[in-house]
């Protein structure tokens, strides 16, 4: 576990952004501070953001309304924000494995960035840790990844605009 989030990305240059946070009800201490950090971070790095957040039962359901929104309403990136306890059984791996592989082939099948802080973790102490706690709140590291890949998905597509604009004559 690293025990550091990444430095703070530079604001965005060009224009107003559109991020969608999804995140689950179930576990809702841990939930809602993740929101509410991602939220604060993102206002703190660029007051031109567009920040809609849909909650859903729990992160089994993160998946389907994630692909509904980007559907729907193309932010520029989604933010997908759980906490899943582990318990005495297998069921809490089941959904952090199906909830990954389903947001990580929504990103790419949509060419939307998704960025994936459904939590895993084994215990009560540990979600304090990385969704309240200041040191590693992972709330504000979804922010942070979510402003840089917006940068970065920009710079890509003006690029390639550019090029289409001015191809050489090679």
């Amino acid at each position: 576990m690293s025990s550091i989030i990444p430095p703070k990305p530079r604001s965005l240059s060009s224009g107003k952004i559109r991020i969608a946070i999804v995140a689950a009800k179930f576990n809702q201490e841990y939930t809602d501070s993740l929101v509410q950090n991602a939220v604060d971070e993102i206002d703190e790095i660029t007051s031109d953001a567009r920040i809609d957040i849909v909650r859903v039962p729990g992160a089994f359901e993160i998946p389907l309304v994630s692909q509904t929104i980007i559907d729907e309403e193309k932010p520029d990136c989604l933010i997908a924000l759980g906490c899943i306890i582990r318990g005495g059984t297998g069921h809490a791996d089941l959904v952090a494995t199906s909830v990954t592989q389903a947001l990580l082939e929504l990103s790419v099948s949509k060419n939307i960035p998704v960025i994936h802080e459904v939590l895993l973790v084994e215990d009560e102490k540990q979600a304090y840790a990385r969704c309240i706690g200041k040191k590693i709140n992972r709330g504000r590291e979804a922010a942070r990844s979510a402003v840089e890949i917006i940068e970065t998905m920009q710079e890509i597509r003006r690029e390639n605009q550019s090029l289409r604009l001015h191809p050489s004559n090679g």
